[in-house]
């Protein structure tokens, strides 16, 4: 295979993986098709179970798919295997290193990995850990050992940087530093491929995102293109003083409610002018003899796009895992040595 220069960063084609199941195979990605762009950060957005982790993992190399192709910078993982991982970054959802060994450390014994790559500390200054270069990594906060982590997917100076899950459990300034990396990489025309169950780190981050359910792409574009989709511009929720059913199909009826849907703490509409559809809403409510308990409005945004295209939120774990056989999700951890 002769790598293209100028075709996708990742190429796949007709993806397909099963896992053996106690009575018949589970189909965790079923025929996914993808190009990712050189240069863009691509979010692969989907619930648990949804075929998500296992496409990245075989992607990563991690993972063999059952039949389908993939090509990542133009070689393929059972060709050119060495050449990928020379060439590409990885950051997994949790990653074990040594406790009493310091930053420097870590990331000096990672980059004699690689044959070229970035100095040990360009990559500290990379994720702003000039300060811990010397600290033990015990002593490091949550948010400092993931940015580790994360250093240690760039020091070999990947053209391709997978990020899973990265900024999950941290704190809201540990996740924008974490974005501000990102946005680096993306300056510096790197490809990124980002899992995340975080819908405004997705509609900041990602140039394109894919929804992936129940093994197979149901959505693929921008943030903006998505959104623009589901027809409306604003998002009313709310929820009654008294218990009891109320009919979505009568609240749809409201003028300018393009869409309503139950909630499991009350009701969401997306509407097109909230100046028309909140005095509608309230006079249909007066009419049913249903007081408020709470109202809000905001903007839609890629969490409405989820909910409609799969009719569950992203971070719903209700669900059994459909990948690695229905055993339950696999966070995945390296002890990486």
């Amino acid at each position: 295979m002769t790598p293209d220069a100028n075709g996708p960063a990742i190429r796949v084609r007709s993806l397909r993986k099963e896992y053996p199941g106690r009575d018949a195979r589970v189909v965790a990605v079923d025929g996914v098709d993808l190009d990712i762009r050189r240069g863009e950060c691509f979010g692969l957005l989907g619930p648990n179970g949804a075929g998500k982790t296992t496409t990245v993992e075989i992607l990563e190399g991690l993972n063999r798919p059952t039949s389908g192709e993939v090509e990542v910078l133009g070689r393929s993982w059972d060709s050119d295997p060495l050449a990928i991982r020379e060439r590409i970054g990885v950051t997994l959802q949790e990653t074990r290193f040594p406790e009493k060994e310091t930053v420097r450390e870590i990331l000096t014994v990672f980059r004699s990995f690689y044959p070229r790559g970035l100095a040990v500390e360009e990559a500290i200054a990379r994720v702003a850990l000039e300060s811990k270069a010397d600290a033990l990594f015990e002593q490091l906060s949550g948010g400092q050992q993931q940015r580790v982590a994360v250093a240690v997917g760039l020091i070999g100076d990947p053209e391709i940087l997978f990020l899973d899950e990265p900024t999950t459990g941290l704190d809201p300034q540990s996740r924008r530093q974490l974005w501000d990396v990102v946005l680096d990489l993306k300056s510096r025309g790197r490809t990124v491929l980002l899992t995340t169950h975080y819908m405004d780190e997705a509609e900041r981050l990602c140039d394109r995102v894919a929804v992936i359910d129940r093994g197979k792409i149901i959505a693929l574009g921008s943030p903006a293109d998505l959104i623009a989709r589901l027809g409306g511009e604003h998002v009313v929720e709310f929820a009654l003083v008294e218990e009891g059913p109320l009919d979505p199909a009568a609240l749809a009826a409201v003028d300018s409610v393009l869409a309503a849907r139950v909630e499991a703490d009350g009701y969401s509409l997306t509407v097109g002018e909230p100046h028309r559809a909140l005095p509608a809403l309230l006079d249909a409510l007066e009419g049913l003899g249903r007081p408020l308990a709470r109202l809000t409005t905001r903007h839609v945004g890629l969490e409405d796009v989820f909910v409609a295209l799969t009719g569950r939120h992203l971070r719903d774990d209700q669900e059994p895992d459909r990948e690695n056989g229905g055993r339950g999700r696999r966070r995945r951890k390296a002890a990486r040595r």
